[in-house]
């Protein structure tokens, strides 16, 4: 197939009107064109833009399926092949359709099926690469009456090791029932590593039971990683991983008991590369199941020992909970040392055993950094337990507050210690006050805490003649240790008219508690507030909302603030604007029964899991007699389900009350208490393992509540 038939009528197709990850599809027959470019770079180029936009990160577009029979034309015609066989496999698997194409689903690879007469006699060619591209390909179509003659043909003769696993793979994927006896086959310890590893993966995927065999092929195979870098299915490229949690997700007792045995078998291994495998491995179990903390502690702790192995196994540490607490010696021996790796350490540490760790943190606190974060809760500290007073610390913060070169987070993580100790800083006075000047944003609610009689006259003068972006610290310090307003109306005043949304809703959420005074706040609020001019950015949005809010508050008027929070509920209804919308439900619920015309915009929200909780608090306030209770009950044991907001759906249930919970709606949360798989949202997971435990300490409460007391009463 010469060039001029590939692209024979490609400039009538209707480009501009289809999408892709970026827009208009216009520059995709350009991109067509560029593949088969003299100029290898070119080519190269081209290549890489189609991946970012026909098919960006696992999303297909029905641009996508218009460009496959392109695709396929150029692979036939030699045109960059294996790599355009690659992306068409990639395109039949998948599962993201985006934009027009989510009408029609299935339609991407449809296009893949109809190119199979192109893509099956590569299955034959004479180099071993394009056959195992070609058989990934066309098993990743699921056209099982087309594909599997071909393949079952092709297995025959095989002799190359990479491609008999290909093939072993679709298979299997093709007919699972027909094939198991052929993955078990393929574990012979006779046969290539390749092929064994891929039999260990198709008896996955074919359903069958974990045996001792099994387990024996994964631990003489390690490390697996390298077996998997020539394979195309990038879900498998790290294979102890992906048999882990296959195993883990059957949510039977022995497939998890499987799955953690041969986990403590990796990380027992004689060699450094299988056992990072398990480690990283662990940590992946660890966020899944509740567990594999306690049945993997002994393994990983013991990696402590050795310098090599600990780094990543501190990574694992961190995800044990209180099964961690053996590992205090061994951690405070490697936080006694130097460099990154001590620092790392006493970071767990600071969780493991606070005690231990504070003179540890004291004795090298600039060299420290990541420990004194985790000491206060870096980033945002809003969980952290406050850390243990020591002296040597105390001696150690005063030392760095008087450092000139103190700069970047830890003049905050210092000044976030001395808050927590409250008078017991006193000592560090002088300092705090020698650094007002230098860190006012973050200085005077510490000053405020350590010595509440000698800081007002610093804070007073601060916040009057300090540093114009830290007045309003200073005036919100001291009007919290005096009750002086005048002060702090200055500085809200300021700062409402700075122009930075952050500030203004900050400022906004200070009126709050100002009592009589806030009423002179009004005009400045209602001048801040965002024009029809400004961009509806989500910090913009938040802004308003902090401002409607202060304006009902001021006013006991609902007239101000409803048109706004209606506003930011129609604006918010995009992915990257989810917690906007939170916020929005969140200050409808505080207006209550006046906030009644907004609805239907927040029933609307219910549609999203990750809004739904707070739609649903939000609800409850604003019209409670209007709801199917039953009903947002379901929804809400949905999104704690789907991990969309756990915790802000355990909240809603907790407000609906047991009473409204059916036996079906007890029996999914005792589910969610009990199971073995976590519940968590997406975000940072190294608070994970604290937040599953929370979830379920009260999903246990709420099921307490609803039972039935012993007498029938």
């Amino acid at each position: 197939m010469d060039l001029v038939q590939v692209f024979a009528d490609l400039d009538a197709q209707p480009w501009a009107d289809l999408q892709h990850a970026y827009g208009s599809a216009a520059d995709v027959p350009g991109l067509l064109r560029g593949l088969a470019s003299e100029d290898e770079e070119e080519g190269s180029e081209a290549l890489d833009e189609l991946y970012g936009s026909i098919f960006h990160q696992g999303s297909v577009y029905d641009a996508t399926a218009r460009a496959v029979p392109y695709l396929a034309r150029l692979a036939a015609a030699g045109v960059q092949s294996m790599d355009l066989l690659v992306l068409l496999g990639g395109i039949a698997e998948g599962e993201h359709e985006r934009g027009p194409s989510e009408s029609e689903p299935g339609a991407c690879r449809a296009a893949v099926i109809a190119q199979l007469p192109l893509i099956l006699p590569f299955v034959e060619d004479g180099e071993a690469r394009l056959r195992q591209a070609a058989v990934w390909t066309a098993a990743g179509t699921g056209a099982a009456e087309a594909v599997l003659p071909v393949l079952l043909r092709r297995r025959e003769r095989e002799k190359d090791a990479l491609v008999r696993a290909e093939l072993l793979s679709g298979i299997v994927l093709l007919d699972p029932a027909g094939s198991a006896s052929e993955a078990i086959a393929a574990l012979d310890p006779g046969e290539p590593p390749e092929l064994r590893i891929a039999g260990v993966l198709a008896s996955l995927d074919a359903g069958l039971p974990w045996t001792p065999a099994h387990h024996e092929a994964v631990l003489s195979l390690l490390p697996l990683d390298d077996l998997a870098a020539d394979r195309f299915d990038h879900d498998r490229s790290e294979p102890l991983q992906f048999i882990v949690e296959a195993l883990l997700e059957r949510d039977t007792l022995a497939d998890r008991e499987a799955a953690l045995s041969l986990l403590d078998s990796v990380l027992r291994a004689p060699d450094a590369e299988s056992r990072a495998e398990g480690l990283w491995a662990a940590e992946q179990a660890c966020d899944f199941s509740r567990s594999a903390p306690a049945r993997l502690a002994p393994a990983v702790i013991g990696l402590l020992d050795d310098p090599t192995p600990a780094r990543a196994a501190l990574l694992v540490l961190d995800k044990l909970g209180p099964h961690a607490a053996p590992a205090a010696p061994a951690l405070a021996a490697l936080a006694s040392g130097g460099g990154d790796l001590a620092d790392r350490a006493l970071s767990s540490l600071v969780l493991v055993d606070p005690e231990r760790a504070a003179p540890l943190l004291a004795r090298d606190l600039p060299e420290r950094p990541g420990a004194l974060g985790a000491a206060v809760g870096f980033p945002d500290g809003r969980d952290a337990v406050p850390f243990p007073y020591h002296p040597e610390l105390l001696a150690a913060v005063r030392a760095r507050l008087a450092d000139p070169d103190l700069q970047g987070n830890e003049p905050i993580h210092l000044a976030r210690l001395l808050t927590h100790w409250g008078e017991r800083a006193a000592p560090a006075f002088p300092e705090l006050v020698a650094a007002l000047g230098r860190f006012p944003l973050v200085v005077p609610r510490a000053l405020a805490a350590a010595d509440p009689a000698r800081a007002v006259g610093p804070l007073r003068a601060a916040a009057e003649s300090g540093p114009e972006e830290g007045r309003f610290a200073a005036a919100r310090a001291l009007n919290g240790l005096t009750g002086e307003s005048g002060p702090l109306l200055t500085a809200i005043t300021a700062e409402l008219a700075c122009g930075d949304p952050y500030r203004i809703r900050e400022a906004a959420g200070a009126t709050d508690g100002l009592g009589q005074d806030a009423p002179v706040l009004l005009p400045a609020l209602r001048a801040a507030l965002g024009g029809e001019d400004d961009r509806r950015t989500t910090p913009r949005m938040d802004a308003d909302l902090e401002i409607s809010l202060a304006l009902w508050r001021g006013t006991g008027d609902p007239g101000d603030a409803v048109p706004v929070i209606a506003g930011v509920l129609a604006d918010a209804d995009h992915d990257w604007s989810t917690w906007t919308a939170i916020r929005a439900a969140r200050a409808a619920a505080r207006l209550g029964p006046a906030a009644a015309t907004l609805r239907p915009a927040l029933e609307h929200q219910l549609t999203d899991l990750r809004r739904a909780p707070s739609a649903v608090l939000a609800l409850l306030a604003v019209a409670p007699s209007t709801q199917d209770l039953g009903d947002l009950a379901a929804t809400l044991l949905t999104a704690a389900e789907q991990n969309a907001d756990p915790r802000g759906a355990l909240d809603a249930l907790t407000a609906l009350g047991p009473a409204t919970l059916t036996p079906d709606h007890r029996a999914r949360l005792t589910d969610l208490a009990e199971r073995d798989r976590r519940v968590w949202a997406t975000g940072d997971t190294r608070t994970l393992v604290a937040a599953d435990a929370h979830f379920q300490q009260r999903a246990r409460a709420l099921l307490r509540r609803g039972r039935p007391s012993p007498s029938g009463d």
